[in-house]
């Protein structure tokens, strides 16, 4: 591997400045590996682009997203805009040699999803996604716990995501409530969980799925009304082989702001993870006598790696961005021929298969085999 690489960045809202962070963050915080150069940003509104570009670090701007992939300077391109321009953008890249770090969901439609995954096979680059919380070293060490049977054989798994910012009804409608979008809380939330179990578990086997909209319209900047076209809740029924699991998702619920609770329970205790405190993990362990037994709560640490490589102490706390420098991390590891954790668009296409099984469901009304 050369001594730098060159960035590209199309999309800089928040998700464009955290692929911004990373790139600036991961040499300083692994020492391994080439230095990111950031070579070329694109947003849509060249102002915005050249202030982004001042903003961020990067050395040019453009307006046009093509300008940036056919610049042969750029090797690595981070794509963070609205999901329906991911297909696009991502096989564009692919096609021109370049690697792909594109933000989650894959594409809107499962053909999009299935072009992505064929293009990253047939160019032989790298095209990886933006799962970032299977990077936590507390996630990591979950997975230690499961393979090492501290909880014995895995029966049954509960997971939720949720977050509040559409729980307000009087909130203006803006793209995620269009239906060009994707289906709503499924493909923009509960493809989370679903990365975080093909991590540790394995993909969903068996679906049953159900949406709904808490709000059936919202305000426009004009002063109408316009409908609802996403759902902003998920319920689903779940089976991973012999593995029972409950998935409900919701972007509308009042109070929570971050979290994905995860619960595995096995035959010889059970584990314990909330996002919104995600450098806490419970670990029960049905051993000993009764009157000890209970919850024992684990705290983020530099034996948890790479944890150490953003603080020497435990109980300081790593935090969402970090997140993303790791996974940085894994992508340029995965890039110089190794074996990064990662979600490349095959593992990826997966859980876009599960996304719109689930879908198929709803509408269905019926159970959908995926083995």
């Amino acid at each position: 591997m050369t001594d730098t690489i060159g960035v590209g960045l199309i999309g800089t809202g928040y998700m464009g400045k955290c692929h911004a962070l990373a790139w600036t963050s991961v040499k300083p915080v692994f020492g391994s590996g080439p230095r990111p150069r950031l070579v070329h940003l694109a947003e849509a509104n060249i102002d915005l682009a050249r202030q982004r570009a001042e903003e961020f670090g990067f050395e040019r701007a453009t307006a046009d997203w093509r300008d940036l992939i056919a610049n042969p300077e750029v090797q690595v391109v981070s794509i963070t805009t609205p999901n329906a321009f991911h297909a696009e953008m991502a096989v564009a890249a692919l096609e021109a040699g370049k690697h792909v770090w594109c933000e989650k969901p894959m594409a809107v439609g499962f053909s999009e999803a299935q072009r992505m995954e064929a293009a990253a096979r047939a160019s032989g680059k790298v095209a990886i996604l933006g799962y970032n919380y299977i990077q936590n070293p507390l996630v990591r060490q979950i997975g230690e716990l499961i393979a090492s049977g501290a909880i014995g054989t895995v029966n049954h798994v509960r997971v939720e995501m949720d977050e509040d910012f559409m729980a307000d009804p009087e909130a203006q409608f803006y793209w995620k409530s269009e239906a060009s979008s994707g289906y709503g809380a499924l493909d923009d939330f509960a493809v989370h969980p679903l990365s975080l179990l093909q991590t540790l578990l394995g993909n969903p086997t068996r679906v049953f799925a159900h949406q709904s909209k808490p709000y059936p319209d919202r305000p426009t900047a004009n002063g109408s009304r316009r409908a609802v076209e996403t759902f902003d809740i998920a319920s689903v029924l779940f089976e991973i082989g012999e593995i029972s699991g409950v998935l409900s998702v919701n972007r509308s619920a009042w109070g929570r702001k971050g979290r994905i609770a995860l619960q595995i329970f096995g035959s010889a205790g059970s584990l314990v993870y909330d996002q919104e405190r995600m450098n806490e993990l419970q670990l029960y362990r049905a051993a000993g006598p009764a009157t000890a037994q209970g919850y024992q709560t684990i705290i983020a640490a530099p034996a948890h790696k790479p944890y150490d490589r953003f603080i020497p102490a435990p109980g300081h706390g790593l935090g969402f961005n970090d997140l993303k420098v790791i996974e940085c991390h894994e992508l340029l590891r995965t890039i110089s021929g190794e074996k990064g954790r990662v979600v490349d668009f095959t593992n990826g296409l997966q859980i876009e298969r599960t996304v719109h099984a689930m879908a198929r469901s709803h509408e269905e009304q019926r159970w959908i085999d995926l083995a």
